[in-house]
């Protein structure tokens, strides 16, 4: 294998960089069909290296050598791969597959208790209203989806600000957008490196849902407006979550409650605005679109470097295979 087959590898540390560029510059379904889709694609490809990398070690085992009638000689001289690399590779493989199907398993039963949850709420509306005294507001997947909102919340809102609510909890609804959240979550898991992409996958579909609302409403001012006051109300008195949609992330984005959205100080540099204050700041700009210029230009260099990434795995594994069939028919 050549030097190539790192790409995979270090491809990911690249996406996180881009993920919030590309989470604030394109239109938001497009971004969060953009960042799923590569998370997973890039999570796939860095664990189908550090398999094809823990491969070259165990080809090189005299058993295994002598199970699939293969020439030592031959997998010595042909594989690059020095000895250490490929057993840390395959430790890491061991590490990335156990996150991976352990959150694919809090994943599932988190969504088997939503939709449990959702059969269990009273009445045959989409939209239930309970009377906790709390603000919340959030979707809970099912067949169909529900919508939950507080009486906190309501009372938080004025009349047009509860319009918007309405119309951004059913744009969650309409476009599942918890499969977005649980694709980007499961690669993350599997992939360490992904997690900023995750964090962005979250904040574009919230994005997205404040697109429909402003859509549906036809005001961005308000439907900003009816965003912050939302998130100041919900601050000021925390709801008690569901553990399943806790679970899901469905009712605000990871941080997003902390300081009403404001993230905390990294060292040396002035603090990034946190999810809230960009939506907010995202509504009082333009309808984004996905017009000719830098935008377009960053959305081709994404999708390039995820088939770059594809494109070197799958060669790596076709030089992998040519080498063992050439073990092959030279035994000894």
């Amino acid at each position: 294998m050549r030097v190539a087959v790192y790409i995979p590898l270090l491809i990911p540390a690249l996406a996180a960089l881009a993920a919030r560029p590309l989470g604030s510059r394109l239109p938001p379904p497009a971004a969060a069909w953009l960042l799923a889709v590569s998370t997973l694609v890039l999570a796939l490809t860095s664990s189908a290296v550090l398999g094809m990398l823990a491969l070259s070690a165990l080809v090189r085992v005299s058993f295994v050598d002598a199970v699939g009638h293969m020439s030592a000689a031959v997998i010595r001289s042909g594989d690059k791969v020095s000895l250490p690399v490929a057993l840390l590779a395959g430790g890491l493989l061991a590490l990335a597959a156990t996150a991976a199907g352990r959150a694919l398993l809090r994943r599932a039963a988190a969504i088997a208790a939503a939709y449990r949850r959702s059969r269990t709420l009273p009445g045959t509306s989409q939209v239930v209203v309970t009377e906790d005294a709390s603000a919340d507001a959030y979707t809970i997947p099912g067949w169909p989806c529900r919508i939950v909102i507080t009486q906190g919340m309501l009372d938080a809102l004025a009349g047009a600000e509860r319009d918007v609510l309405l119309a951004h909890e059913r744009a969650h609804a309409r476009n599942s957008h918890y499969l977005f959240t649980s694709a980007a979550r499961l690669a993350a898991a599997a992939n360490p490196l992904l997690r900023p992409v995750a964090a962005e996958v979250g904040y574009v579909i919230e994005r997205w849902a404040d697109e429909r609302a402003a859509a549906d409403t036809g005001d961005r001012a308000l439907t900003a407006r009816a965003v912050a006051r939302a998130a100041l109300a919900t601050a000021a008195s925390p709801p008690a979550r569901d553990a399943a949609v806790t679970a899901l992330g469905l009712i605000t984005q990871e941080g997003e409650r902390r300081g009403n959205g404001e993230p905390a100080k990294r060292k040396g540099h002035a603090p990034r605005p946190g999810p809230v204050p960009r939506r907010v700041a995202a509504l009082l700009a333009p309808s984004p679109g996905l017009a000719p210029g830098p935008s377009m230009l960053l959305l081709a260099a994404a999708v390039l470097l995820v088939v770059i990434s594809g494109a070197t795995a799958l060669d790596a594994a076709r030089d992998l295979h040519q080498l063992i069939e050439l073990a092959q028919s030279q035994p000894g």
